[in-house]
Parts: C-alpha cells; structure tokens; sequence
C-alpha cells in the first residue's frame, strides 16, 4: 500500500522544530549581574527558561527571573538572540533592571549571586558569559550562534 503524504504534510514533517527560551540579563545600578548556579547542572548561568504559549518574551522573562531569583525586575530592551544549533533552543535575552523582591534559591536554583563581569567571564562557560557581557556593551541586539559547548 502506498502512502500519499499532502505538500503541507510533507513541509510540516521536514520544517525544523524550536524551543523558545528568555533570559535575563539583570544589572544593578553598581554594574553587578544576577546570576545563579542551575540545581540541575551546577553550572553559573543568567535567570531564565522556556517561553510559555499564552505569554509573551518580556512577561516570561519577569516570570523565570522572578521564580529561580526571588527578584523581580522591569525589563529595559532586547540584547541577544541566540541559538543552541545542537538542541534547536532560541534564547532571547532581555537586559532589566532591579525592582523589587529579595534573593533566593529555588527548585532551580542552588545559589543567587549578583557577579562582576569578570566574575561572570570565570565562572560561566563562555556560551553563557558572552550573553551577559552583550547586554553591558550597549551594541545590540546581537545574533550569535552556538553548539552548546563553544560559540559558532
């Protein structure tokens, strides 16, 4: 028996599927990031995580900082996209500013630190650095792609 598949059907099945991440790139006044340390990984990353349908990048950003951080923030501009080619993850990563709410850890996270650049450029690996440090540089948004370990 043979299988008749649509044109739409056959565009659907070979059109490459995205998650949506969004990040925050949170600077105090003194220049200081919001950083955590993922409960999963242990690794040194920006607040963030996957976009929910029903919200949009800017809400979803206030949410993910707001649930792994305890901080809530206002958010200012997009500074980066950025995409995980291995894993199909496009992250959008807005810079904002502190407004309210007091550190702490969650589910997700195992430490809440607000880091210097150059402690950020130490402690995280440089696919993730580089997203923080793009939101201090006033240039963006920049676009940048990575594999998961090294950017491309």
């Amino acid at each position: 028996m043979l299988l008749h598949m649509s044109n739409s059907a056959q565009e659907a099945q070979s059109t490459p599927l995205h998650s949506v991440s969004v990040a925050g790139a949170v600077v105090r006044d003194d220049g200081r990031l919001l950083s955590i340390r993922r409960a999963d990984n242990g690794t040194w990353e920006l607040p963030g995580g996957v976009l929910e349908l029903s919200e949009s990048p800017e809400d979803g950003v206030v949410r993910e900082v707001h649930e792994e951080t305890g901080i809530r923030v206002e958010v200012d501009e997009l500074t980066g996209v950025y995409k995980n080619t291995s894993r199909g993850i496009v992250a959008l990563v807005f810079r904002c500013k502190p407004s309210g709410g007091s550190e702490r850890t969650s589910s997700e996270s195992t430490a809440v630190e607000w880091l210097t650049p150059d402690e950020v450029a130490e402690r995280m690996t440089p696919v993730f650095a580089v997203r923080l440090l793009d939101a201090l540089d006033g240039m963006g948004p920049h676009v940048r792609s990575h594999d998961g370990r090294q950017l491309i």
